[in-house]
């Protein structure tokens, strides 16, 4: 195995970025947001949240769990998954069997997902994941990679784009898309929320603090000029953002090409896209965003 070069001189680490006291809004809900709030903390951001929407399960719960039965008992040659909140989906069929995740999805079964949170969640339930985007992470990345063909089950939100279903079905896949989840104003009805665990898999603490605001205080502040940037990590998240007026000095960093598209449709600037789904990724592109070359 070939070893890496070492350098004679000091070892320099990498800079991180310095977002020098910039006020973040994250939108994400409290549980979702914990290593993204600790890696803006850390850059010397001072992230604050408002909680744009949450999820409840699938109005049609008969067709989810004839679907999920089906794939217990080996009838699909893949399962796709496009987002962490589908997994804590079929984590719930699974436990509502009795069964663990692994248990659920059949070892013949193929896996194919979208975004490292995704991934991450999978094999710490026992999953292998067997393909993933190469670069973009998205539903064009995945049907950029995708082998064609199969008996494919794939679980999603309600208000989930056509285009990866679509996608599949054109390069050949029997394709069995079911609602997973319902997308929802935040907070979701207590008797329908669905419950997740923080994305980031490891069980750690959550960073130590953080502000949660409520829409009018946001969009006070944002038009009087005291948020340096908000984050939309979906089309549905941007919609909402849209909703509490004109950003003017706050610059918008989003995740993904479908929520950049959304942001433009709807007459935002998108100041940033993060390169990755993650919270390094998103720092640098808010890094990025308040500090253009």
């Amino acid at each position: 195995m070939t070893q890496p070069s070492r350098s004679s001189g000091p070892h320099t680490p990498p800079s991180k970025p310095l977002l020098g006291g910039a006020r973040v809004l994250v939108t994400r809900s409290p549980e979702r947001s914990g290593a993204l709030v600790e890696a803006l903390a850390e850059a010397g951001a001072s992230p604050v949240l408002l909680p744009l929407i949450d999820f409840e399960r699938a109005p049609d719960q008969h067709a989810l769990d004839v679907a999920c039965d089906a794939l217990a008992a080996g009838a699909f040659d893949w399962l796709v998954v496009s987002s962490a909140t589908t997994v804590h989906v079929l984590m719930e069929e699974a436990a509502e069997r009795g069964l663990a995740l692994a248990q659920l999805v059949p070892a013949k079964t193929w896996i194919a997902a979208i975004g490292p949170a995704t991934q991450r969640l999978l094999e710490s339930g026992g999953l292998t994941v067997a393909l993933v985007p190469a670069g973009e992470q998205s539903a064009a990345g995945l049907l950029a990679v995708w082998p064609g063909g199969g008996r494919v089950l794939l679980p999603q939100a309600d208000i989930a784009a056509g285009t990866l279903a679509e996608g599949l079905v054109a390069a050949g896949s029997d394709v069995t898309a079911v609602t997973a989840y319902r997308t929802v104003d935040y907070p979701a009805a207590a008797e329908h929320r669905l419950a997740v665990q923080p994305e980031d898999g490891d069980g750690g603490p959550q960073p130590p603090s953080y502000t949660l605001l409520t829409p009018q205080t946001a969009a006070a502040d944002i038009a009087e000029g005291r948020m340096a940037a908000v984050i939309a990590a979906s089309p549905s998240a941007v919609r909402r953002i849209s909703a509490l007026g004109p950003l003017a000095g706050c610059k918008l960093v989003v995740i993904g090409r479908s929520t950049a598209e959304q942001a433009t449709a709807l007459g935002l600037d998108v100041a940033a896209v993060a390169a990755e789904p993650t919270p390094d990724g998103l720092v640098a592109a808010v890094a990025k965003a308040l500090n253009p070359p």
